[in-house]
């Protein structure tokens, strides 16, 4: 019998049985049979004011946040591609101790939000620029930059020192913890995402992929910040602030650690900081510092870019500087 002859009479092989898979139909199926059953209990849930008022706060969050995010994002992939590394060196002082005044000094040409200088940042460090003088800048620009300055002098008319004095605290404490990381910081303690290699790609392909990079680290923290900071607004109750106010000592530590939990954008929290007549002007200056350098939002956005062991030794730093540095200023200016 031939070869092909033994093909022919060979028996067909058994049908091979196809693994069956959950895909994203079944999943979103589940779900809608689950939303069915659940309806009533869900929708006596949304009800709920206090739900409301998370939801609220954290879609606000969002809303504030995003344009400057994608702001810095955008600008950190020019940075990252259309920006040659041999820039930086031309354009800051060669020493480092120069150079960390002079990066807080650049906030001041870049308006942006602390979600955008957090990409930004990052991406100076990727090109060579000295950490010191990242973080000042990180730090300085959302803080001093003509959009947020303009905001306090709309939202305190009768106090013009507030402007003057902001600025001041905030570049003030911007440089200290620049120069304080060229003495205490480690390396190691910056560990930045890998992000893909650019080199070999074309410009826009390579700025799409720093972009989208940037995107999935920054605004996934971003979120979490939000879903926190809406969290601490639904649980503090507002009669606490009110008996703070009264002492001057625990009413700039109120304040500052309210600007940790709110999370509100720098060109809005001027607004609120107005509100909050019950308070001294110190205090009001103290949350206006801390909350561009130091809140939940900026601390997750920082351990994501830079990493938990550098978002755990800064915030507190930071706060620390802030506290001090926003209080003699108020004492002295306000």
């Amino acid at each position: 019998m031939s070869t092909t002859d033994e093909i022919e009479a060979a028996p067909p092989a058994p049908p091979q049985r196809r693994e069956r898979r959950i895909g994203s139909v079944e999943v979103l199926a589940a779900l809608l049979v689950l939303l069915v059953l659940v309806r009533n209990p869900l929708a006596a849930l949304i009800s709920s004011p206090r739900l409301q008022t998370w939801t609220t706060v954290f879609v606000s969050v969002l809303v504030q946040a995003v344009p400057f995010l994608v702001f810095g994002v955008v600008l950190s992939a020019v940075i990252a591609v259309f920006v040659p590394r041999s820039f930086w060196a031309r354009a800051l002082p060669k020493h480092p101790a120069l150079a960390v005044p002079a990066a807080g000094l650049a906030g001041v040409v870049l308006p942006g939000c602390e979600c955008g200088s957090v990409p930004i940042a990052g991406s100076l460090i990727r090109r060579g620029v000295t950490p010191a003088a990242a973080l000042a800048f990180l730090l300085a620009a959302p803080a001093i930059n003509p959009i947020v300055l303009t905001a306090t002098a709309v939202a305190f008319p009768n106090n013009p020192e507030m402007v003057i004095a902001r600025g001041a605290a905030s570049l003030v404490v911007a440089v200290a913890m620049g120069w304080l990381w060229l003495r205490l910081g480690k390396a190691e303690w910056i560990r930045l995402p890998h992000r893909p290699d650019l080199d070999g790609m074309s410009r826009g392909n390579a700025f799409w992929a720093a972009a989208r990079h940037d995107v999935m680290h920054a605004g996934g923290f971003l979120v979490l910040g939000a879903a926190a900071a809406a969290t601490i607004n639904v649980v503090i109750p507002e009669r606490w602030l009110t008996s703070l106010a009264s002492n001057p000592v625990l009413s700039v530590i109120a304040l500052a650690v309210l600007a940790v939990l709110l999370s509100i954008c720098s060109e809005a929290d001027a607004f609120v900081a107005a509100s909050l007549s019950q308070f001294s002007l110190t205090s009001r200056l103290v949350f206006l510092v801390v909350g561009p350098m130091v809140d939940l939002k900026l601390i997750s956005m920082q351990a994501g870019v830079f990493g938990r062991r550098f978002a755990f030794r800064f915030a507190p730093a930071t706060l620390v500087a802030v506290i001090l540095t926003g209080t003699a200023v108020g004492v002295v200016l306000l």
